[in-house]
């Protein structure tokens, strides 16, 4: 992988590490590998530095309990690498990292798979920065500017172990506009000289989909939502399907080369269905395929007023609460989805409903669906729940979002 110029002119992070205590609760929390220290939780440090030098944490006892990413313009003020045993923070430790994440994604190959998700920040033990591959091209996103330092020895040890022709940097709205922090690296630049192409075509349990690795949602495409697809394909033969919240597609790929025997795909962005319908192309699929460019909710009223029925309804909306005074409200939002949707769903119809809210806990996501379905009056039995795929894993608590429910409405 060959570099751009202003990878190697970033500044290193200082020599002069920071030390840390903390209070007893985090010191537990670290101990069992939380991956962050909150801002409230520090009782004192050293000296004040900028995003990405490295802190030392001490435990009541002045040993050595961890050492981490610092960032002071976070509530999340040292993401932590390493705990319990000090290390140094360099090529040779973060390609350590990288092969640890690249074995748990190995039999994926074996899948016809090459997109995927490569790193899973810090359920990877790599804090603040995912990685998705896409055929031969990587999207690193970053949270935090505290990464900015490190990206030359971290790209150097990627390259070492999992190359690619292209490397797109993308980087959250919080870190985007730290421009003083960014040293000149911008929101979907290429890192390395190649210049992307604008579409990439990458392959999922052998079906062709297209990404947009610089303007697409997310790095480009859900990719942590493969396993449902793949589950929604084998349900789907000789079926009506609605995919609502489409985005490009996926799911409604899937049902097609599952057997449907048609296709409603809803979303409120119409780029977004132009790309369902070349993916749907990309494959070679010819089940009836409708799109409808609007609003969900609107959908599904007009739907369920014209007595449009179907046997499969997918609903997997964007992100509902993204803080805990929003839990409230994503729980109405959903409680409501699930009833629009079971209103144009045909008796003993499969219903595939998901959250990508961490804030809303598995059990409370699940009982609300099957709530508001009695409030319909329609009864659900559950066919599946479930979670993160392979190359999503979980290793804390708030690592976990990705929840679904399977279900047959009578």
């Amino acid at each position: 992988m060959d570099f751009v110029s202003s990878l190697s002119q970033l500044p290193a992070p200082s020599s002069r590490r920071i030390a840390f205590r903390v209070t007893p609760p985090a010191e537990r929390a670290i101990r069992m590998r939380h991956p962050w220290v909150f801002d409230q939780s520090i009782t004192e440090l050293s000296h004040t530095g900028a995003p990405g030098d490295l802190a030392v944490i001490f435990d009541n006892k002045r040993q050595f309990l961890a050492i981490g990413l610092y960032d002071p313009g976070s509530s999340i003020r040292v993401r932590v690498l390493q705990a319990r045993e000090p290390a140094a923070i360099n090529m040779e430790w973060y390609q350590g990292k990288i092969a640890d994440a690249f074995r748990v994604r190995a039999p994926l190959k074996k899948r016809d798979t090459n997109g995927y998700r490569l790193i899973n920040g810090e359920n990877d033990g790599l804090p603040g920065l995912i990685i998705d591959r896409y055929a031969d091209t990587l999207v690193l996103k970053l949270y935090t500017p505290a990464w900015i330092p490190h990206l030359k020895d971290f790209c150097g040890a990627l390259a070492q172990v999992s190359p690619a022709n292209h490397l797109v940097l993308r980087l959250n709205r919080s870190t985007a506009v730290q421009i003083k922090s960014l040293h000149g690296l911008t929101e979907g630049m290429s890192l390395t000289l190649q210049t992307p192409p604008k579409l990439i075509l990458f392959k999922e349990n052998g079906l062709v989909f297209e990404t947009d690795p610089i303007n697409g949602q997310k790095t480009g495409f859900f990719l942590d939502q493969r396993d449902n697809r793949a589950r929604v394909e084998k349900l789907s033969k000789g079926k009506s399907v609605l995919n609502v919240f489409a985005y490009t597609g996926g799911f409604s790929v899937y049902a097609a080369r599952g057997g449907a025997k048609e296709v409603v795909s809803v979303d409120v962005s119409a780029s977004a269905l132009e790309a369902a319908i070349r993916n749907m192309v990309h494959n070679k699929l010819t089940v009836h395929h409708e799109t409808i460019a609007e609003d969900a909710f609107e959908v599904f009223a007009r739907l369920a007023s014209n007595k449009r029925f179907f046997d499969m309804v997918i609903i997997d909306p964007p992100m509902f609460a993204q803080s805990e005074k929003q839990v409230a409200a994503a729980l109405s939002a959903y409680r409501k989805l699930t009833r629009l949707g079971l209103a144009v769903l045909r008796k003993g119809g499969t219903l595939v409903q998901a959250s990508c809210s961490s804030r809303v806990d598995n059990d409370t996501f699940f009982e609300s669906i099957h709530r508001s379905a009695k409030d319909a009056g329609r009864t659900l039995k559950e066919i599946e729940r479930t979670g993160h795929a392979l190359d999503h894993p979980v290793t804390y608590k708030e690592g976990a979002y990705l929840k679904c429910l399977f279900a047959t409405a009578s």
